[in-house]
């Protein structure tokens, strides 16, 4: 009998063999200064890595302590338990076969550094600090790190210098110094380096230099967060990195809430010679740890960058970048037993989807790491309020949804979120509606003004949700405040009682009204507060097995848009102010596009009624003569401009970095075809809406848009002060008025802008000839 012949075998050593290497990227939940969660997601996406014939890994940027650590960067302990953490990794060989690149922020000769930390076979191969830092916008990295210095002089990136290892890592590794700046690692059969985060975005990026010097692979470690319709941007970004001149590119980001205003949303990704290989999902699932490997074939790369002459005539003058070699091959052992990925469409979110998914996923984070009980809202049948709380069932759609389709390891884990957050240490909800029927209790809160159709969408929309619904009457905590007002004692002799108005009434003055709808506004917030506290017992009914009722405080939901905080109509320390608001960086645009969306997309009907409704607070009397009702309350008419208005404005202002002037005279081109006369809300499409700071209306359309800027910078000037006591909210527009780190600005000064609207008025004058 003769022997069965052999399969024949080509080894990756082999000159004929194709190069295929296994990459992995990943999509981390990270959370500041969670050292010990956040190596069990490091740890665990090498493991993954590494089962699934991975050879490198690259990870989120700071993904030891988490990126949003912002003033824990200033204190020296942070970075001690960062290498407390890298000594865990590397005692525990987890990264013996695999080259990582792991994102830490490290000291070097007393200057802090975010840099990116490359090990392999549990020996650390080198530092690179950042280059270019994110100082703009929501970041302020510049503030806890330096940039790495590269002399400008000089070609390259510069010389090595010597990190010396803290004892406790030499005592592991048999190492006492590596190299610290830029490098590229040398393995037996590629090149590969990193860039990190806001380098990507820089005209100059490093990927350019390192490309044209031979890396083949470069990886990316991101922070970067989300905002609606902004994906795009990143693809094209990272589709250019290898489209122009070849390669491989790893991009690796956070997905998940940090601890702060922003949601990192994932998509990492792996392209090659310009083309998708490989996507992690932009919100997806809410599993912690999502892994993307793609098979890549380096042969692609020298064949596309050897064919393109003027990019071989530029590379063979590129400066140089040191290399650190290392004992290591990535290719595959036997690249004909595995199959190179194949490219793939980009998959990018509608912006109802990023509306729908991005904040439902930091409410759930939010309530999960923050040891309260659930969600409290004041729920009042209106566009916002409705919004925030068709968020908190789609939040409980989603982790239902993970605890019946998510991985192994994710059903484990929300399982256990969900008894820890409801106090219920042997409940598995049957529903989505039984979970948010355990975590969040709805009120609607009527004034004496409030009508019965608002009262009704609260009522049928917190039943579709599954949400313990209540409603109180806050017109005796009204009506007591202002009977301590007029018990008030007057001590000086330089007050005449009989001028103070302590029996206010409607439609007598201005004055008189507003301090009548903002006591009813700020009661509210009161009684939300006191509600949060004590429902849990009311809606806690004991389960067999289960100790009886639980215990903790619901987070107080709050729900003004971005559009109002703009224009400061809102009332300070009103039910806006809470603990958090989903909805605080989105606008009235996008908001009801979201709930007709959201009811077809998601199932909960009663938010297209909710869209079809005009808003209004409901705060005061509707005006009537002869019996019948002439006027009634309009967000639109009390704001003296629309939604709409207060859209472009706010993007002019603060996206196109726009003073009055320039405002006026941008608009006077966007808003070209608003030359109608406005006669009600239905006309805001083609007519400039009416001022309600003039007597005389203006006449031409020139006039209109002069006198609509000055109205808008004028009420974002005298409302200021309110932006300073924002609640925190998701980050989602651009526009953002946030005071605390987006939108920084003094809270006083001059109302009048007097040299700016002179300005505009002799801009006007001009035009009429």
């Amino acid at each position: 009998m003769e022997p069965k012949a052999k399969k024949a075998r080509i080894l990756s050593s082999d000159v004929k063999a194709p190069k295929l290497v296994k990459v992995a990227t990943c999509n981390l939940n990270q959370w500041a200064m969670d050292f010990k969660g956040n190596l069990h997601r490091i740890k665990e996406s090498i493991k993954e890595a590494k089962a699934q014939g991975c050879t490198f890994r690259t990870g989120p940027e700071l993904e030891i302590t988490g990126y949003t650590c912002e003033d824990w960067f200033l204190e020296n302990d942070t970075f001690l338990h960062s290498w407390s953490s890298m000594a865990d990794i590397l005692r525990s060989k987890i990264t013996d076969g695999i080259l990582c690149d792991i994102g830490m922020a490290v000291m070097h000769r007393n200057v802090p550094y975010n840099c990116r930390v490359w090990v392999v076979n549990s020996k650390i191969v080198g530092i690179r600090p950042k280059i270019y830092l994110a100082n703009d916008g929501n970041y302020r990295e510049m503030r806890w790190f330096t940039p790495w210095y590269i002399d400008p002089s000089k070609a390259g990136f510069g010389e090595l210098e010597e990190y010396f290892l803290p004892r406790e890592i030499g005592e592991i590794t048999g190492q006492s110094k590596v190299p610290f700046g830029i490098f590229a690692v040398s393995t037996k059969d590629t090149c590969l380096a990193t860039e990190t985060c806001e380098e990507l975005f820089t005209p100059d990026a490093p990927h350019i230099k390192l490309s044209l010097d031979g890396v083949e692979i470069i990886a990316n470690g991101s922070g970067s967060h989300h905002q609606l319709r902004k994906l795009d941007k990143r693809i094209d970004l990272v589709r250019g990195a290898t489209s122009k001149s070849g390669g491989v590119y790893l991009y690796a980001n956070v997905k998940g809430g940090d601890g702060g205003r922003l949601y990192y949303d994932g998509c990492c990704m792996v392209w090659s010679n310009g083309k998708l290989l490989a996507q992690g999902t932009q919100f997806g699932m809410l599993d912690e740890i999502e892994v993307v490997v793609a098979t890549v074939n380096l042969n692609d790369v020298r064949s596309m960058r050897s064919n393109f002459i003027a990019r071989s005539y530029q590379a063979s003058s590129t400066p140089t970048v040191p290399r650190v070699e290392v004992d290591f091959s990535c290719g595959h052992p036997e690249p004909l037993s595995i199959s190179e990925s194949q490219p793939i469409q980009p998959y990018i979110c509608g912006p109802m989807e990023e509306i729908a998914y991005g904040p439902s996923a930091w409410l759930w984070d939010y309530l999960r790491r923050s040891g309260q009980r659930g969600y409290f809202l004041p729920l009042s049948g209106g566009a916002d309020s409705s919004s925030t709380a068709a968020l908190v069932g789609i939040m409980c759609q989603r982790v239902f949804q993970e605890l019946t389709e998510g991985t192994e390891r994710s059903k484990a884990m929300t399982l256990a979120e969900i008894r820890k957050v409801t106090r219920r240490p042997f409940y598995t909800p049957p529903s989505w509606q039984d979970l948010c029927g355990k975590i969040f209790v709805t009120c609607y809160m009527a004034s004496e003004h409030s009508g019965s159709e608002t009262r009704t969408r609260a009522k049928n929309l917190a039943q579709q949700i599954g949400a313990n619904h209540t409603s109180i009457a806050i017109r005796p905590m009204t009506d007591a405040i202002v009977k301590v007002f007029q018990q008030c004692n007057f001590e000086g002799t330089k007050i005449d009682r009989s001028k103070v108005k302590s029996d206010a009434v409607w439609n007598a003055s201005g004055t008189e009204d507003i301090a009548l709808q903002n006591i009813q506004a700020r009661s509210r917030m009161v009684m939300a507060y006191f509600m949060s506290q004590l429902m849990p017992w009311a809606t806690d009914q004991a389960m067999e097995g289960d100790a009886g009722p639980g215990w903790g405080s619901l987070l107080v939901l709050g729900s003004a848009n971005v559009d109002e905080a703009l224009r400061g109509y809102y009332t300070k320390y009103d039910c806006s102010a809470a603990d958090i608001n989903p909805i605080g960086g989105i606008n009235k645009r996008d908001l009801k596009a979201f709930l007709i969306w959201a009811s077809k997309e998601r199932g909960i009907g009663e938010l297209e009624r909710v869209a079809n409704a005009v808003p209004t607070a409901e705060l005061r009397p509707d005006k009537i003569e002869d019996g019948k009702k002439v006027e009634e309350q309009s967000d639109e008419k009390d704001m003296g401009m629309s939604y709409d208005e207060l859209g472009d404005l706010g993007h002019l202002r603060k996206v196109e970095k726009c003073g009055p002037l320039s405002t006026f005279l941008k608009l006077r081109q966007l808003w070209a075809h608003k030359t109608a006369d406005w006669t009600g809300p239905q006309d805001n499409n083609k007519a400039i809406t009416p001022s309600i700071r003039v007597k005389v209306q203006p006449k031409t359309f020139d006039e209109k848009v002069a006198q609509k800027v000055k109205d808008f910078f004028f009420y974002n000037a005298i409302n200021r002060h309110k932006m300073t006591t924002l609640t925190p909210s998701y980050h989602a527009e651009n526009y953002s008025p946030d005071d605390n780190r987006f939108d920084l600005r003094p809270f006083l000064f001059p109302a009048t802008f007097d040299a700016q609207f002179e300005a505009i008025d002799a801009v006007v004058k001009a035009c009429q000839g």
